[in-house]
C-alpha cells in the first residue's frame, strides 16, 4: 500500500517529497481486508472438501487418485489447490485452471492455476450451438531451461511469455464434432537491431516461440481445456469482487487514520513560548532547568491543542472499522457481550453467510468441471460434458455454522428415528453433520462402537422390551 504511495494516499496540498514521505510512513493501513478473505477461506475449509472418484482399483481410479494427492505436478494436493483457488476468488473474483497433458515422463494429467491479473485475453464465439471461448491469452513466467535472461546460467531471473489457447478450424474434419481443434501457442519478446550505421536502434518485439497442437487417442481436443473460476458463475465473463465494498472502505479508513496521525504530530505533544526574554538565551526544557528573566514582565507558556478537530477524525476512524465489520461478515466485529440464542445467530448470520456460500458453490462447480477434464483425459468418452457428477464431483463446505445441536434436538432428532420417522443413517448423519460426530468416523463404524460400549456394560439385554430403542445395525 505504502509502495504505491500517491495512488491510494493523496498528497496534502504544497506538501514537499520529505514531508510527504513523513506523512506517509505515520499512516498505518490496517488490513481488514485481508483479515477478513483469511477468515472467509477458514470457513470454506473448516470441513473438508466432499470428492467423489471412482474407486481407485480401476484404472481411471487410480488416475484420479493420483490427481487428488498431486493436482499441479508440484506436489499439491487437490484439497490445497482448492484453497488456492478460493483465497483467488475470494481476494480479486476471478481465477482460471488450465487442465493438460504431461505425456513425456508421468503421462498422466495435471491442473495449473492462473491468477486473475494473468488471464489477459478471451474470445467467446458460437460452436456447434454452443458458447464456449475460442481464444484464450494466458501470460507466464517461466525460467529458460539452460540460462537466465542475462546470460548466466546460475541467473535465477524469469522470463515472461504468453500462451495463447486457440480453438481453430480442424483442416482434417470428419464430421461437426471434429470441426474446431485445440492449439496452443507460447509467445516470447525477442530484442533485434534494425536500421543500418547512425539510425540502427533496438526493438522488442513478440515472436512466436513454440507451437503444437496437444492429441487425446491420437486425436486434438475438440474444446480448450480452460475452466474460468468466479464467484458467482464459471463464465469468462469478469464478475464483482466479494470484497470490493470492503476495499473501498479499507482504502478510506487508511487515507483517514494518515490525516489523524498527521494532526496528532503536530498537536499532540504541547509547544513552549516565551515573551520578554533575551533571543539569544538557549532555554532547556526539564525539571532541572530555571528560566531566569530581568524583564519584570517576561512571562511563558505552553501552547496545547483544544477543539474537536482530531475528534472528528476519531469518530469517522469508529465508523470505518464498524462498518468493515459488517461487510466482513462480522469478524471484525467486537464478540457481543449479551447472551443470544443459536436461533438468533444464525439469523442474524444468515445475510452474510450466503454470500459465502455462493462463492463456495460457485467455485464447486468450477472445479467439477476441472474434476471432469481429468476424467476425460484417462477415459474414452467423447467429450468431457460426457462425464457427470456421478463419476467425478467436488463440493466445498456450505455449513459455516458452529452452533452444534441443541439438547431438545438432540432428543428429539433419537425420538424420531425410535418412532421410525428417519432411519438410522438420516440420524447419524444429522449428528455429522451437526458436528456431533467427527467426519472421518462412518456409520457402520459408529454402530461398531455403541454396540462394543453396550456388550462391555451389558446395558444391551433390553433392546426388544418396548419402548426401547430398536437395535443399531451397521449398513
Amino acid at each position: 500500500m505504502k509502495a504505491a504511495g500517491a495512488k491510494y494516499l493523496p498528497r496534502l496540498e504544497s506538501q514537499s517529497d520529505d514531508e510527504y514521505q513523513a506523512y506517509k510512513s505515520r499512516a498505518c493501513f490496517f488490513n481488514a481486508t485481508r483479515r477478513a478473505a483469511d477468515a472467509f477461506v477458514g470457513l470454506v475449509f473448516r470441513k473438508a472438501p466432499f470428492v467423489r472418484i471412482p474407486e481407485a482399483a480401476t484404472g481411471i481410479g487410480a488416475a484420479m487418485a493420483g490427481f487428488t494427492n498431486d493436482a499441479d505436478m508440484l506436489g499439491t494436493s487437490l484439497f490445497g489447490y482448492a484453497k488456492n483457488i478460493v483465497q483467488e476468488v475470494v481476494a480479486v473474483g476471478r481465477a482460471g485452471t488450465l487442465v493438460d497433458w504431461e505425456g513425456d515422463f508421468e503421462k498422466r494429467a495435471y491442473a495449473t492455476a492462473y491468477r486473475a491479473e494473468d488471464i489477459l485475453n478471451w474470445r467467446v464465439e458460437r460452436v456447434n450451438g454452443r458458447s464456449v471461448p475460442t481464444l484464450i491469452v494466458l501470460r507466464e513466467f517461466v525460467s529458460p531451461a539452460d540460462y537466465g535472461p542475462d546470460g548466466d546460467e546460475f541467473s535465477s531471473g524469469l522470463v515472461e511469455q504468453l500462451r495463447v489457447l486457440r480453438l481453430v478450424a480442424s483442416e482434417a474434419a470428419a464430421d461437426a464434432a471434429t470441426a474446431h481443434e485445440y492449439r496452443v501457442e507460447v509467445w516470447r519478446e525477442e530484442e533485434t537491431t534494425v536500421g543500418r550505421g547512425s539510425g540502427k536502434k533496438k526493438e522488442v518485439k513478440w515472436v512466436l516461440f513454440e507451437s503444437h497442437v496437444p492429441l487425446r487417442l491420437g486425436k486434438p481436443l475438440p474444446l480448450i481445456p480452460f475452466v474460468f473460476h468466479g464467484a458467482r458463475h464459471s463464465l469468462p465473463e469478469v464478475g464483482v469482487m466479494p470484497l470490493s465494498d470492503l476495499i473501498y472502505l479499507n482504502l478510506d479508513h487508511y487515507r483517514l487514520d494518515a490525516d489523524f496521525k498527521h494532526g496528532l504530530h503536530y498537536t499532540a505533544l504541547p509547544t513552549a513560548w516565551v515573551a520578554g526574554f533575551d533571543k539569544a538565551a538557549t532555554l532547556t526544557i526539564g525539571s532541572r532547568a530555571a528560566w531566569v528573566s530581568e524583564n519584570e514582565k517576561a512571562t511563558a507558556g505552553f501552547l496545547e491543542f483544544s477543539g474537536d478537530g482530531l475528534g472528528t477524525f476519531e469518530r469517522a476512524l469508529d465508523r470505518d472499522e464498524r462498518e468493515m465489520a459488517v461487510l466482513a461478515t462480522q469478524v471484525l466485529e467486537n464478540q457481543i457481550r449479551v447472551a443470544e440464542t443459536a436461533t438468533a445467530i444464525m439469523l442474524r448470520q444468515a445475510g452474510e453467510n450466503s454470500v459465502l456460500a455462493t462463492v463456495a458453490t460457485s467455485v464447486s462447480e468450477s472445479l467439477t468441471q476441472v474434476m471432469r477434464w481429468v476424467y476425460w483425459w484417462n477415459s474414452t468418452e467423447a467429450i468431457p460434458e460426457m462425464v457427470t457428477d456421478g463419476q467425478a464431483l467436488i463440493e466445498l463446505n456450505t455449513d459455516f455454522g458452529v452452533t452444534g445441536m441443541q439438547s431438545g434436538e438432540l432428543g428429539a432428532v433419537v425420538q424420531a428415528w425410535k418412532d421410525g420417522a428417519i432411519s438410522q443413517d438420516s440420524m447419524l448423519e444429522l449428528f455429522r453433520k451437526r458436528e456431533i460426530l467427527p467426519e472421518g468416523r462412518s456409520n457402520a463404524d459408529e454402530i461398531a462402537l455403541i454396540s462394543g460400549a453396550k456388550d462391555a456394560s451389558g446395558a444391551g439385554a433390553g433392546m426388544g422390551q418396548e419402548g426401547a430403542a430398536p437395535p443399531l445395525k451397521a449398513a
